[in-house]
C-alpha cells in the first residue's frame, strides 16, 4: 500500500536556486535546509501553522532534469518485487530506497513510509486572492505505450482509474487523502514516457500572470489549462480543477 506520494522536481544545478525560489513562492512554502552528499535535495515545507505535511521535494541534477514520483511504502523489497513483476526495471537498489523505471521509461522511487505526518497542505492563496495547489503529476505517454503504461501504474498503485472528459486523459486517484494524484495523458506521438506537474487553480489566467511575474513563461493556452515553463524551462500546467479538492 502506498502511504504517501511526493512530487519530485528535478532541476538543473545551474538554475536550481532560481527554481527553488520560484516554486517555494508559488506554493507558499519554505525550502528546507539542503541535504544529501552534495546538498542536492530539499523539501518545500508548508507553513507550520497549517499542521500539514509536505508533498513536494526538489533535486539538483546534471542535465535538463524533469519530474519523478517518490512512493512511500511499508515494505520496499516487496514493492520492488511487485513493480518488477509488472514490467518495471530496477535502476538502483539503495539501503533505504529503490530507483526504478516504468515499462516505457518513467523513473520513480520506492521510499520508506513514515516520513510524512499530517494531512496534505491546503491550497495557497496568492497576493491577489487566487487559490492554487500542486496536486497531480501528469505522465505523458506515447500512443503505442499508453495501454501498457496505464495498466502498470493502475496495478502498482491499486488506485481508482477514471476516464477524463477528453479521451486522451485518465486519472488515478487514491482513496486516502494524499497530496499528489496521477494523470495519464496519451500523446499523439511515440516516445519514452516523461512527467510534468499540474497545479489546480481558482483562476488559471490570474495564476499564470502571477507566475509570469516571477519568471515563468506561458507556452500555450487551452480552454481549461495553461502550459508554462519555469525558470529552468521545465514544462508544467495550471489547470481549472478545484484547488480545494483533495
Amino acid at each position: 500500500m502506498i502511504r504517501w506520494v511526493w512530487a519530485f522536481l528535478d532541476r538543473p544545478a545551474q538554475r536550481f536556486d532560481d527554481c527553488a525560489m520560484f516554486w517555494s513562492t508559488v506554493t507558499g512554502t519554505r525550502p528546507s535546509e539542503r541535504r544529501g552528499t552534495d546538498g542536492e535535495f530539499l523539501t518545500l515545507l508548508p507553513d507550520p501553522a497549517l499542521f500539514a505535511a509536505a508533498g513536494v521535494k526538489m533535486q539538483s541534477v546534471t542535465g535538463l532534469g524533469g519530474v519523478h514520483l517518490d512512493l512511500d511504502v511499508d515494505d520496499i523489497a516487496a514493492a520492488v518485487r511487485t513493480a518488477l513483476d509488472l514490467g518495471a526495471e530496477l535502476v538502483a537498489n539503495h539501503p533505504d530506497y529503490a530507483v526504478l523505471r516504468s515499462p516505457s521509461g518513467q523513473i520513480f522511487c520506492l521510499t520508506p513510509s513514515g516520513r510524512a505526518k499530517g494531512q496534505p497542505a491546503p491550497a495557497f492563496r496568492a497576493p491577489d486572492g487566487t487559490l492554487s495547489r500542486i496536486d497531480q503529476v501528469c505522465l505523458d505517454i506515447g500512443a503505442a505505450d499508453y495501454a501498457r503504461e496505464t495498466a502498470f501504474w493502475q496495478n502498482l498503485t491499486t488506485w481508482q482509474h477514471t476516464q477524463g472528459r477528453l479521451p486522451e486523459f485518465a486519472r488515478l486517484r487514491a482513496k486516502e487523502q494524499l497530496p499528489i494524484q496521477i494523470l495519464l495523458q496519451r500523446l499523439g506521438e511515440d516516445r519514452p514516457t516523461s512527467a510534468h506537474i499540474d497545479l489546480s487553480s481558482s483562476d488559471i489566467e490570474a495564476t499564470a500572470s502571477w507566475h509570469e511575474s516571477l519568471g515563468a513563461t506561458v507556452v500555450q493556452r487551452q480552454a481549461h489549462w495553461i502550459v508554462l515553463t519555469d525558470p529552468a524551462d521545465a514544462v508544467y500546467c495550471v489547470t481549472a480543477r478545484d484547488p480545494n479538492g483533495i
